[in-house]
């Protein structure tokens, strides 16, 4: 028997693009896996889509798909956590609520892991259009990134992710409650002396509206500089001299 993958997709909101999602795991060559969806409170339709694509499942597709509905507004961190923390499998991956996965993802990636002996993995990505429609611009990753490397790139993606939760604990796959939460997850870990190991296979489409590319890049830049200043503890110096490079490589990601 195959070990076992949690797949945790927090939703708020998603109305338009969560049943492409869910497709694109139900489409996935290996087969055992759980789906955790996560509602934060949406005031959309979401949940009413969900409930009609579950109703079209056969039996062995809908038990494998979880909704957990939140009484209240918890934020992104929180709402992943409450999908970490109803995780049953080996991995767990997360995978945001518009973005998709190629029909091979799992299975490419668990031999990935298992050839490294990894705890943590990432793959290579493709930005995407509104409608999920590759633009050509595929993200390579390197082929492994230590704790002072991903200070400087953030080429970890969140939805190309996986964990191997014996190696490193559930509690210790909480992402903090703070802006930039997944990065912020990905310093913890990698601080601790951890490498992460990337598969460099385009292997997920970031959806990315056009509208979208070029804004809230000030926002941006504070939520990596508080990361640095706070979370990390990062001199002033220590500080600015990475985001001179997270800033270089954040702009040839796009160019």
């Amino acid at each position: 028997m195959k070990d076992m993958v949690s797949i945790v997709v927090p939703m708020h909101n998603a109305e338009l693009y969560i049943e492409q999602t869910v497709k694109s795991v139900l489409g996935q060559t290996y087969a055992n896996w759980e789906l955790i969806l996560v509602d934060d409170c949406s005031t959309d339709e979401t949940l009413k889509v969900v409930e009609q694509l579950l109703e079209s499942l056969v039996p062995q597709q809908k038990e494998r798909i979880h909704v957990i509905r939140l009484k209240e507004n918890i934020g992104a961190a929180n709402t992943r956590n409450a999908g970490t923390e109803a995780a049953k499998g080996r991995y767990l991956c997360f995978l945001d609520a518009d973005d998709l996965w190629k029909e091979d993802k799992l299975e490419k990636q668990i031999a990935f892991m298992e050839d490294k002996q990894a705890a943590f993995s990432f793959t290579s990505y493709e930005f995407g259009d509104a409608d999920a429609v590759g633009t050509g611009k595929i993200v390579r990753v390197p082929q492994q990134i230590v704790y002072k490397q991903a200070l400087q790139n953030t080429t970890i993606f969140t939805s190309t992710v996986m964990f191997d939760v014996p190696k490193l604990g559930l509690e210790q796959l909480k992402m903090p409650d703070i802006k930039s939460e997944d990065s912020a997850l990905w310093f913890k870990l990698l601080r601790t002396g951890l490498v992460a190991y990337g598969l460099d296979v385009n292997l997920v489409t970031y959806r990315r509206p056009a509208n979208s590319l070029s804004s809230n890049k000030v926002e941006a830049i504070r939520r990596i500089w508080n990361l640095y200043r706070k979370a990390e503890g990062l001199s002033f110096l220590y500080s600015a001299y990475n985001l001179l490079f997270w800033a270089w490589r954040a702009v040839r990601r796009r160019i």
